[in-house]
């Protein structure tokens, strides 16, 4: 088959899948009420074409409100986690410097993969996979877009960078749709549902349920050095974060396991002993501060993580995980 064949082909399955969401979606009864069949019908979430616009109007937004340090360049294409920690990071950088930011770098995303899933139901979302220009070279960008009805804009809820070959294969049908796995699935070593709740645990007690490596073990250790620091106590809370927004979205593999997004909450307080103070923080931090940096300060954080959790048993791999403060309180 030719390439040009195969792009028609591509198209056609476009066509097809968007006009069976027009048809599925909403049909008239004879009273006039409308009545969503896309409740309980397997649909594709997107068209491709579709998708890669969403994830251009979002490069676009997303580009805008940094270089002005305006959050609300952007605030209709995230949603969720994504929406904290890119939300105070802007208003951060707003309070820094009014006029924007002078050392803006523009995003942009090549190499756009989409893995769409088929599902009943909302929220409808869709994973893409890209090449930034930002960060290690070697880094792929995940980003879910998520949205709740047809009249919504696509809006991304998690991002994470992951090394480019631990991004896996997903299963998919014969028409290159992806399957959602339900947060509640037992076929997995960890239902998705529980793994926000899992990792906070983890992070504060270690055990098995997690892979070593540098967001389970290697953060364990960062933070078991920082807090042997002389002069300054550290401790930490750590929290699950499920509702809304930041529900974990989970995709099934070619082997059977699932790629899954999931939300954390965290808290750091730093506490100077007596006679000493707290480090000045840097002008970002600052910025996000209530009350006066006394001897203490707490900083409250979001993360958004990607992690691999097998089909059956063993330990999840945590493969990415993007972190922001949004807040902080001095005492």
């Amino acid at each position: 088959m030719t390439r040009e064949r195969s792009r028609r082909r591509l198209r056609r399955r476009d066509r097809n899948a968007l006009i069976a969401v027009s048809l599925s979606v909403m049909s008239l009864t004879a009273s006039g009420c409308v009545v969503v069949h896309g409740e309980r019908e397997m649909l594709p979430a997107t068209t491709r074409a579709e998708a890669a616009k969403a994830l251009t109007q979002f490069t676009d937004a997303y580009n805008r409100a940094d270089k002005a340090y305006d959050r609300s360049l952007d605030e209709d294409h995230v949603t969720g986690a994504l929406a904290d920690i890119d939300g105070a990071r802007l208003k951060a950088g707003h309070a820094n410097s009014p006029s924007g930011n002078a050392h803006h770098v523009q995003l942009t995303l090549t190499d756009a993969r989409f893995t769409i899933p088929k599902k009943a139901g909302w929220p409808r979302w869709f994973v893409a996979d890209a090449k930034g220009n930002l960060g290690s070279s070697n880094a792929r960008w995940l980003l879910v877009f998520t949205r709740d009805g047809l009249g919504d804009p696509w809006r991304v809820a998690y991002l994470t960078l992951v090394a480019a070959g631990d991004v896996p294969q997903f299963k998919k049908d014969e028409d290159g749709w992806a399957e959602a796995v339900p947060a509640d699935s037992t076929q997995l070593a960890v239902p998705p549902a529980d793994l926000s709740k899992g990792y906070a645990a983890y992070l504060k007690n270690a055990g098995p349920v997690f892979a070593d490596g540098r967001y389970t073990s290697g953060l364990r250790a960062d933070r078991k050095k920082q807090t042997t620091k002389p002069g300054l106590v550290r401790q930490y809370i750590d929290e699950p974060l499920t509702h809304g927004d930041y529900a974990p979205l989970a995709l099934r593999t070619a082997d059977g396991g699932a790629l899954v997004f999931f939300t954390t909450h965290h808290y750091e307080k730093q506490t100077a002993a007596a006679g000493t103070s707290v480090p000045t923080p840097n002008k970002d931090v600052q910025a996000l501060t209530k009350g006066e940096i006394k001897q203490s300060l707490t900083l409250e954080i979001i993360s958004n993580e990607a992690a691999l959790d097998p089909a059956g048993s063993g330990p999840v791999s945590v493969l990415g995980r993007v972190q922001g403060l949004t807040a902080a309180q001095g005492e």
